[in-house]
C-alpha cells in the first residue's frame, strides 16, 4: 500500500465476508461495526487521477510571483507527497533541503494538530503538504498563515471545506464539482475548476492595481505642478501690488480635463506588463507607498520648477519684467510680454504632462526597454507605443491640439489669455 501510495495513486482496499442474504436484509438495524467484523482481505486496487497538464507549470509561475502554494487534502500522506512533487508544489528530491525543513514540509493532520500554536509559528516553515486533513486543521492553517503577516487564498469544493473557504481572505469555490454549501461560503466561484485560471485573475488583479498606481501618480503629480505654479506665481506682481498669474483659469481647465484628462483614462486601460508575474506581491499599505507619494511629490515640485523657470526667463531673460496692469482680465500691448511668458508656461506644463504619461505606462522600466527580452533593442518602443490606441492618440491630440490653441486669433488671446510664440519654443526644448 505505501508503495503504491509513493507512485501517487489512491488506493483502495477491498475485502469480504460471506453473509446470509436473509441476516442481512431483514436486520435494517445491523451496525457498521457488525458488518466490518472478520473480512477477509481479497487485495488492493490503485486508482491514478492525474493533475492537469497546466497545473505544474501554473505552480511554478505562482512561486515566481511569490504566491506560495500548500496542498491540504485528505488523502494518504504517501500520496499526497508524491502528487505535490509531481506539480512542483514539493521538491522532487526533499534530500536537498534542511532535514528540519524537510519534516516540516510534509505533515498529516494528526501531527499538525499536536502542535500548540506557538510550535507552529516555531517551525522554519509552514507545512506545503497536510494529509488527512480535517475541516478544523484547514482553518488552523488560515490562521497561521495569518499570523505570519499572509493573506490567505483557500479552494475547494466539499461541504468540509466550507469553513476554510469562509475564514480564508478570499474564498474559491469550483463551479463544476463543487458543492452548493462551498459556492455559498465562497467569495469566487471558478466556472472552470482549473488551477491556472486562479494564476490569471491573480495577473489580471495586479494588472488593474498597477493601473490605478499610474492613474493616481499621473494625475496628482500634474495637480501638485499646477497648484504650486500658481502659488508661488502669487509672487509675480504688478506696480498695483495684483498677482499676475502665469497660467490663466482657462488654461489650467485645459489641462486637467483633455491634456491630463485623456491620457489619464488611457493609463487605466493599459495592459500588464510583461514582467507582472515576476515580482513579489503588492504591499499591503495600498496604492499609496513611499514610493508612489514620493514619486508625486518629485514629479510633480519638478514640474513646478521648470514651468515657473520658463516664466521667469521669458519675462526677465528675455524681457523687461514688465508685468503690466490688467494682464489677468485682457490682452494689450503692455501686457503682450506677460501673454507670451503665460504661453511658454502653458506649453511647457502641457508638454510635461504628456510625456510624464509615456513614463507611466511601465513605472519600474525604461520607456524604450519596457520589454527585455525583446531583440529590437532600438526600436521596441515604436511598437509599445501601439499597444494602448487609446493612450497614443490621446497624447497625439494633446500635441496637436496645442497649436491650434497658441495661434488661433481670439481663442489664444481672448479665451486662453494668452499669445502665440516664435524663438520661445526654445526655452520650451
Amino acid at each position: 500500500m505505501e508503495e503504491l501510495a509513493r507512485l501517487g495513486l489512491r488506493v483502495l482496499a477491498l475485502a469480504h465476508r460471506p453473509y446470509k442474504e436473509s441476516h442481512v436484509f431483514d436486520n435494517s438495524g445491523i451496525s457498521r461495526d457488525d458488518v466490518e467484523k472478520n473480512l477477509c482481505f481479497l487485495g488492493l486496487i490503485g486508482l491514478y487521477d492525474p493533475p492537469r497538464p497546466e497545473t505544474a507549470s501554473s505552480i511554478a509561475a505562482c512561486y515566481r510571483a511569490g504566491i506560495e502554494v500548500h496542498m491540504v487534502t485528505g488523502d494518504h500522506p504517501g500520496t499526497a507527497k508524491a502528487i505535490a512533487q509531481q506539480v512542483g508544489i514539493l521538491p522532487a528530491d526533499l534530500g536537498t533541503v534542511a532535514a528540519d525543513v524537510a519534516d516540516a514540509m510534509v505533515m498529516t493532520a494528526g501531527q499538525f494538530d499536536k502542535l500548540t500554536d506557538e510550535q507552529v509559528d516555531a517551525l522554519p516553515t509552514l507545512p506545503l503538504v497536510i494529509a488527512r486533513c480535517a475541516p478544523q486543521t484547514k482553518v488552523r492553517m488560515i490562521d497561521a498563515l495569518h499570523r505570519r503577516g499572509r493573506f490567505a487564498a483557500m479552494t475547494g469544493d466539499g461541504v468540509n471545506d466550507s469553513p476554510s473557504l469562509k475564514h480564508a481572505d478570499v474564498g474559491i469555490a469550483m463551479g463544476q464539482a463543487g458543492s452548493d454549501v462551498a459556492k455559498d461560503a465562497s467569495d469566487i466561484i471558478l466556472t472552470d475548476d482549473n488551477f491556472a485560471s486562479i494564476l490569471n485573475a491573480v495577473e489580471e488583479g495586479r494588472r488593474i492595481f498597477d493601473n490605478i498606481q499610474k492613474f493616481v501618480l499621473h494625475l496628482l503629480s500634474e495637480n501638485i505642478a499646477q497648484a504650486c505654479t500658481l502659488l508661488i506665481g502669487l509672487a509675480f506682481q504688478d506696480k498695483d501690488g495684483r498677482s499676475v498669474f502665469p497660467l490663466s483659469p482657462v488654461e489650467i481647465i485645459w489641462i486637467i480635463m483633455i491634456t491630463s484628462g485623456m491620457p489619464d483614462m488611457g493609463l487605466g486601460m493599459e495592459v500588464a506588463a510583461p514582467d507582472i508575474m515576476d515580482r513579489p506581491p503588492q504591499n499591503k499599505a495600498g496604492i499609496f507607498t513611499w514610493e508612489v507619494i514620493i514619486d508625486i511629490i518629485v514629479y510633480g515640485l519638478w514640474t513646478a520648477a521648470l514651468c515657473l523657470s520658463a516664466f521667469s526667463i521669458r519675462m526677465w531673460g528675455f524681457g523687461d519684467g514688465n508685468l503690466a496692469r490688467g494682464c489677468n482680465r485682457a490682452w494689450s500691448e503692455e501686457c503682450d510680454l506677460v501673454f507670451r511668458a503665460r504661453a511658454t508656461t502653458f506649453v511647457c506644463l502641457t508638454w510635461f504632462a504628456l510625456f510624464l504619461a509615456w513614463e507611466m505606462v511601465n513605472m519600474r522600466r525604461s520607456f524604450f526597454r519596457m520589454q527585455p527580452k525583446s531583440e529590437r533593442y532600438f526600436t521596441q518602443w515604436m511598437h509599445d507605443v501601439w499597444r494602448n490606441p487609446f493612450l497614443f492618440w490621446s497624447i497625439i491630440a494633446g500635441f496637436v491640439t496645442t497649436f491650434p490653441i497658441l495661434y488661433i486669433p481670439v481663442i489664444n488671446k481672448v479665451v486662453f489669455k494668452h499669445t502665440w510664440i516664435s524663438w520661445e519654443w526654445g526655452i520650451v526644448f
